[in-house]
């Protein structure tokens, strides 16, 4: 991986402003913590052993608790002190929910519908209510059309005690649904539908597979696409790889990058593909997978009852047979309920390798450390870590609580800024604009004459967007999305720990024969942090497959997580005694970041 420049922090890098600097002398409260004598007492058997309960006890702290409540108090004031002075940032939209009176360009499922599809718009009023206010009770009074429920408005609302607020993360606005950009991302996302079940293998460069070249050619001739170019042009090795999506002062749009790594080698990532060692146990890499029958929500009748907030009548069909993640389709079903991934990869990464029976190894010998090089632990020579600091343990729970920050971040978005329509709507926009004439839904030219378009017709009757979850999307908007900020949380903080330059041993991919099997891939190396960052876009980039995302949904999150990750990390820096020169690790964007 190239090196880049090094950018050194105190605060977070997407949201510049004053800090305090924290000292050693502050961290330290002004007083040196030094250990004491060890009192080593007589076994029982001894003579001359006494009881502890026998020896006085002292009214006074020793200085050692002194400074060190003194240090706790000090650091969680300067950290929270650091996190406020951290300015709100810009929360520019679309401008279609002020622009579309009948909120056609925002999402409104769960709420009751007409039989066009449009929102009433009291209970529209009742949602609007509660985001503007933020109060309990007025989410309560949103008037619902059925069963389902909001999934968490005010869990977006809790304070975080580590890291910033949601309120202080800037993203791009999303495309405006008249916009070239969205009806390009619509062309591509029916595309995935309809190759969902086109072994992913088959997306490189040589593939002679018709449909992906297809796809490769309409995209290409789209007016505004934003994703992964080769040479300046869409390939069947960047067709439906990821980008990260930045906030720009300078372009409304945002600044677009492609993360290091996610263009190199398989699709999905090799944390997806080998088992974790976990202790005694193990995890295996094969899923659960669903057969290529399951297909939803292009019945128009299905899909106004799942609008209006109904439970689904159909229910998924499962294969038999585990097998590795081989299609857009399995990759869709995996990250359905929300996988464990970032656990499996701190279990891979962390475990010792070597051992006899794979299924029980880490990726490297024991001689080989995957720690990353400024881990105090490669140095001290008397001390080792565990749980407290540094250990599997401590990266675990950090990963914990940093896939709920993100998801917070990412939810305070789509509830109180965008609110954004979902592509399961905006296909039935397009079914009701050629099916049944209706001329006042304005969607771009280069998605309602696409091929991608017509194939679907063709394929399932009606021009609605077929989901592979009989469910739809969850009720909460499509912008940004929250499951890429899991994964780029989750990314960004096993960079921090482990050697992201460290080159993957041994790279496998399905076998599309036969994907109960894995075979060798051979091609440019693949590095840890490489493929971390394709795991944190497979987890996001999934859900496009399943049809309930848009590309720029992904991309505003990947930053969002990013930055979440950081902010806990500048935090958790402080409170550390360990001799340490700081976390750093490669962004998205490629640049290179110490905390």
């Amino acid at each position: 991986m190239a090196d880049h420049s090094t950018v050194p922090t105190e605060s977070c890098l997407a949201s510049p402003g004053p800090s305090t600097a924290i000292t050693r002398r502050s961290l330290l409260g002004g007083t040196g913590i030094a250990v004491g004598a060890a009192v080593l007492a007589s076994p029982p058997s001894m003579p001359g052993f006494a009881p502890a309960l026998a020896q006085p006890v002292s009214a006074d702290a020793r200085p050692l608790d002194a400074a060190f409540k003194h240090r706790a108090f000090e650091v969680r004031g300067v950290c929270a002190s650091n996190n406020e002075k951290m300015p709100i940032a810009p929360h520019p939209t679309n401008g279609d929910e002020a622009r579309y009176t009948n909120k056609i360009g925002s999402d409104s499922r769960g709420l009751p519908h007409d039989k066009r599809g449009e929102v009433e718009a009291e209970a529209w009023q009742t949602l609007y209510a509660a985001c503007q206010s933020g109060e309990p009770a007025d989410f309560e009074k949103i008037r619902l059309g059925g069963t389902r429920k909001l999934v968490n408005p005010l869990g977006t609302l809790a304070v975080s005690l580590s890291g910033i607020n949601p309120t202080q993360i800037g993203i791009p606005p999303a495309p405006a649904l008249a916009s070239a950009e969205r009806g390009g991302e619509a062309v591509e996302v029916y595309w995935q539908s309809l190759l969902r079940d086109v072994p992913l293998t088959e997306l490189r460069d040589d593939t002679s597979n018709r449909d992906v070249l297809a796809a490769t050619e309409e995209i290409n001739k789209l007016t505004d696409f934003r994703g992964p170019k080769s040479g300046g042009r869409v390939t069947p090795g960047t067709l439906f790889r990821a980008n990260a999506l930045y906030f720009d002062a300078g372009d409304p749009k945002g600044r677009s990058v492609t993360p290091p790594g996610v263009l190199d080698g398989p699709l999905i990532s090799q944390f997806l593909l080998r088992d974790a060692p976990y202790a005694a146990q193990w995890i295996s890499a094969q899923v659960r997978t669903v057969s290529p029958a399951n297909e939803f929500l292009t019945d128009y009748e299905e899909w106004l009852a799942i609008q209006n907030g109904a439970a689904p009548k159909r229910q998924l069909q499962f294969d038999a047979t585990p097998r590795y993640i081989t299609t857009g389709r399995d990759l869709a079903e995996y990250i359905h309920t929300g996988p464990a991934l970032g656990w499996a990869a701190a279990l891979i990464l962390a475990t010792p390798g070597g051992g006899a029976d794979k299924r029980y190894s880490g990726i490297y010998p024991p001689g080989e450390p995957v720690s990353y090089p400024s881990n105090p632990y490669r140095k001290l020579k008397t001390q080792v870590p565990a749980g407290a600091t540094f250990g599997l343990q401590y990266v675990q729970a950090l990963l914990a609580t940093g896939i709920s920050n993100s998801v917070r971040a990412a939810y305070w978005q789509k509830y109180f800024v965008h609110r954004t329509v979902r592509p399961e709507a905006y296909g039935a926009l397009a079914h009701h604009r050629l099916a049944n004439g209706v001329s006042d839904y304005p969607l771009h030219d280069d998605f309602l004459k696409s091929e991608a378009l017509a194939r679907s017709k063709a394929k399932y009757g009606t021009y609605l967007l077929s989901q592979t979850y009989p469910e739809g999307a969850p009720f909460h908007s499509t912008y940004p999305g929250g499951a890429t900020s899991v994964g780029a949380v989750t990314a960004t903080i096993l960079k921090a720990f482990f050697d992201e330059s460290r080159v993957i041993t041994n790279p496998v991919q399905p076998d599309p024969a036969d994907p109960t099997k894995l075979v060798p891939y051979s091609g440019p190396p693949l590095t840890v942090g490489g493929e971390l960052n394709k795991l944190a876009v497979n987890f996001g980039f999934g859900r496009n497959w399943a049809g309930i995302h848009w590309r720029s949904d992904a991309s505003a999150s990947m930053a969002i997580g990013e930055e979440v990750a950081i902010c806990m990390l500048r935090d958790e820096r402080a409170t550390l005694r360990e001799p340490f020169d700081g976390f750093s690790f490669t962004r998205f964007d490629g640049s290179r970041v110490t905390i």
